[in-house]
């Protein structure tokens, strides 16, 4: 078994997927403002209007995105106004993270595995 996809519920498909499509500095060629494909690798990552209005986010629920190095990452997303949560920080663990909030308020780790 493995993930298959992981979805993102909003109520601004367009506003959520051009966030997307900049961090991932990708274009899907897509302006759909129901449904769009960001990543479509072996899991892929989808920004989806159900038609219900959503308008908080609890936080309770994260995603994590395997960078190569953090502390670039965390320039490039200061530079475009991006709201940090956590600066870069290695955890007990061993890995180097960092976290972001999206447009819609969802909590967004980008992680690395320095010396790995």
């Amino acid at each position: 078994m493995k993930v298959g996809e992981v979805c993102f519920l909003t109520s601004d498909v367009i506003r959520l997927s051009n966030f997307y499509k900049m961090l991932f500095q990708i274009d899907n060629g897509s302006d759909d403002n129901v449904h769009q494909f960001i990543i479509s690798d072996e899991t892929t990552l989808t920004i989806y209007n159900d038609g219900i209005e959503r308008k908080t986010n609890s936080h309770n629920t994260c995603i994590a995105f395997t960078v190569d190095n953090v502390d670039e990452e965390f320039e490039r997303l200061k530079s475009l106004g991006v709201e940090i949560v956590e600066p870069p920080a290695i955890r007990p663990w061993g890995a180097k993270n960092m976290s972001f909030l999206d447009p819609d308020n969802n909590l967004i780790i980008y992680r690395s595995f320095p010396g790995i």
